[in-house]
């Protein structure tokens, strides 16, 4: 848990007025956070737009696959598009040199004990990676269901990878991410032989009692490679350029976040 999204908050008894002042100074200080990252995600959102190049938000619960999905994609794209990715974790630079193996530009984040990024963070991230000429951007969230969701990047879109080492009841009890998400990927379905327990079509019912069609297909990216599905989505996504024209409320989870700072100079 961190301090920057009130996610180590506890709810506490009612100890009288001076605890509801306090309560009341948590919010506005939370608030004030929120309208910050919101401002920077903004700005990010229109340098992506300015250089037409698409940002894809990644996420999941840690080990869920998406390195390596990423690996697997740009292994089948890299001859055709032109793909950077930026890399949050709490600490090394594992995941980021993974990718760069693979001849793609990727920097790594690292939170420390934060567990999500936040717009400032992609934003100085941006100053060492010059996106002028790229296709598309992914950006690695730090594994995690609940904070990285009420994060605006400035991306374009949500995709929320859902392994079936998890529970197939995910969408249920981690709702928030999931109905940010512009897509569902079911991830590691190659372990499905071994995985008795989850039901890919109690995931689908449980992902659609949310109230939204959002897609959910099936990958695998390690022993049985299977990710024909995915890469027809991006690629649809990569020729239609609608997500530039969308507005901004619908391709944005719910604003939050804090502001550290610009550094120097502004992209």
């Amino acid at each position: 848990m961190c301090q920057t999204c009130g996610c180590a908050m506890t709810s506490t008894p009612n100890l009288g007025a001076e605890a509801a002042r306090g309560e009341q100074r948590t919010v506005e200080v939370l608030q004030n956070l929120l309208a910050d990252n919101e401002r920077v995600a903004n700005h990010n959102r229109s340098h992506f737009d300015d250089h037409n190049v698409l940002v894809i938000n990644l996420m999941s619960s840690p080990g869920a696959g998406k390195t390596a999905l990423l690996e697997a994609t740009i292994l089948a794209l890299k001859s055709r598009y032109r793909i950077a990715v930026i890399e949050g974790d709490l600490e090394t630079d594992n995941d980021a040199r993974r990718i760069r193996a693979h001849g793609v530009p990727a920097l790594q984040i690292t939170t420390g004990t934060v567990c999500h990024l936040d717009a400032a963070a992609v934003h100085q991230a941006l100053h060492g990676m010059p996106i002028g000429g790229l296709d598309l951007l992914f950006i690695e969230n730090v594994g995690n269901l609940v904070c990285p969701a009420s994060f605006d990047l400035g991306q374009h879109l949500n995709v929320t990878l859902l392994s079936v080492t998890e529970g197939d009841d995910k969408p249920a009890k981690y709702p928030v991410i999931f109905r940010a998400s512009d897509l569902v990927v079911l991830s590691k379905t190659d372990l499905l032989d071994v995985m008795d327990d989850f039901l890919p079509e109690r995931a689908a019912a449980n992902l659609r009692d949310l109230g939204r069609d959002t897609p959910l297909i099936q990958t695998a990216a390690r022993r049985k490679p299977s990710i024909a599905a995915w890469l027809a989505w991006l690629e649809a996504q990569l020729r239609s350029r609608e997500w530039i024209y969308r507005p901004v409320a619908e391709r944005r989870p719910s604003p939050g976040g804090l502001l550290t700072g610009f550094g120097s100079g502004c992209i």
